[in-house]
């Protein structure tokens, strides 16, 4: 089972799930190469600049979730990524 990776939003405004990762708690950095801000959310359908958690180039947070799929990801320009770490 995969303990890293990376997820990119091919398309902005179309939001991508997490994999499919059994965990506990997850570092969560959006990619030093994006250009603009990523949405992190817990709702298919509702991850938006209005109910998302914003992650500029850089910028990392710790979640406690029992599976990375749980998390919803969109951007505000296409090609964003996040890259992920479960440390737990």
């Amino acid at each position: 089972m995969a303990k890293s990776g990376q997820i990119t939003v091919t398309t902005a405004g179309t939001e991508v799930q997490g994999p499919d990762c059994v965990g506990g708690e997850f570092f969560l950095k959006a990619h030093p190469d994006n250009t603009d801000t990523v949405w992190v959310g817990e709702s298919a359908g509702a991850v938006t600049s209005s109910t998302g958690f914003p992650l500029d180039a850089g910028e990392s947070v710790v979640v406690q979730v029992s599976n990375l799929i749980d998390l919803w990801f969109d951007s505000d320009v296409n090609g964003e990524k996040i890259c992920w770490l479960r440390v737990w």
